[in-house]
């Protein structure tokens, strides 16, 4: 198979993305050639002459309504292209096919982490992916902004500690690729890095199944019920002051109907009007205990991991009691 010129396109939508570029390109040079053109004929025609006075006035051109009219038209209509372009292709990326493998990235100072289902660790500096395979990546940091960029697939999006970003693709070239940091994130910023591997399937489920997977790679790998966190002994001035650090941007303490980003959580253990928590179980502190610590997706959105969170188990016993705290005013 012959190489393309170029940066390889190793993933959807990377060829949607170069389209754009490439419509992009054209069009701004059109212009360039054009302005720049016109520039280099009116400094020569319009040059002052040799024996003119320094003062010489030059020709003076006024009131050109067709002219005007054109340089107006012609750029709103490219601008207008170039605008519904974009969002056409933007559409098309965000509601790319995914969750077939879903994987968890946490940046940190200065590296990556890759959290996969059903296996216990998570994988440094290291990302492998079956090909063929539509992929979810959600993407979030433990310290500072970092960044997430494949130039092969075409995709990147922010690390943002406590905000989750989702990057949507599908390999279609085996290999391995650059992961790289975009976002200054402090000294050794230039040394984080790590790699995409694009495996065929089988390749795939070896290298999972020694990474301790078990089962089905499919789903969002965080809901599974697991090992029961203790709960015993959680303070409600700790989670309070936790809430407003890890919890507050996403979710206020009113009713469940008081959303920010992911619903109210005043009332999560004694709200009539939701007698059910986002995945369906019943409002106890070990099924809230359960979401906190594996996270959770869903049509509401997604909840990030205790992992993604950079929280511990003696930290959701304090948001807990927190929680049902709020629950008996």
């Amino acid at each position: 198979m012959p190489e393309p010129l170029g940066l390889l396109e190793a993933a959807d939508p990377a060829g949607q993305v170069d389209t754009l570029f490439r419509f992009l390109a054209v069009v701004g040079s059109i212009i360039m050639v054009y302005v720049t053109g016109y520039i280099i004929y009116f400094v020569i025609a319009f040059r002052r002459p040799k024996n003119a006075p320094a003062n010489h006035i030059g020709v003076q051109i006024h009131d050109q309504p067709v002219l005007e009219f054109w340089w107006t038209v012609i750029p709103a209509v490219l601008v207008a292209s170039l605008a519904i372009a974009s969002v056409q292709i933007l559409g098309s990326i965000n509601n790319t096919a995914g969750d077939v493998l879903t994987v968890e990235s946490i940046g940190y100072q200065f590296g990556f982490a890759f959290r996969y289902p059903k296996i216990a660790n998570p994988i440094p500096d290291e990302m492998h992916v079956p090909v063929n395979t539509p992929i979810t990546v959600y993407v979030t940091s433990r310290d500072v902004i970092h960044g997430f960029w494949v130039p092969e697939v075409r995709l990147k999006a922010d690390m943002v500690p406590g905000i989750i970003n989702t990057i949507r693709f599908t390999p279609t070239r085996i290999g391995t690729y650059p992961i790289i940091c975009t976002s200054f994130c402090g000294a050794l910023h230039g040394k984080m890095a790590a790699k995409l591997v694009i495996d065929s399937q089988q390749d795939f489920a070896k290298w999972y199944n020694a990474q301790g997977g078990k089962g089905t790679t499919g789903g969002t790998g965080g809901n599974a019920a697991g090992v029961a966190v203790a709960l015993q002994g959680g303070k409600v001035e700790a989670g309070q002051a936790l809430f407003g650090q890890k919890c507050s941007a996403c979710h206020s303490v009113g009713p469940y109907a008081q959303k920010i980003v992911g619903p109210g959580l005043g009332h999560i253990f004694d709200d009539s009007a939701h007698p059910k928590l986002v995945d369906g179980d019943t409002p106890t502190p070990q099924n809230v205990a359960k979401i906190l610590k594996n996270g959770y997706q869903g049509d509401i959105g997604v909840m990030p991991s205790s992992q993604a969170n950079a929280i511990n188990n003696a930290d959701i016993a304090n948001l807990v009691a927190y929680l049902v705290s709020l629950s008996k005013h």
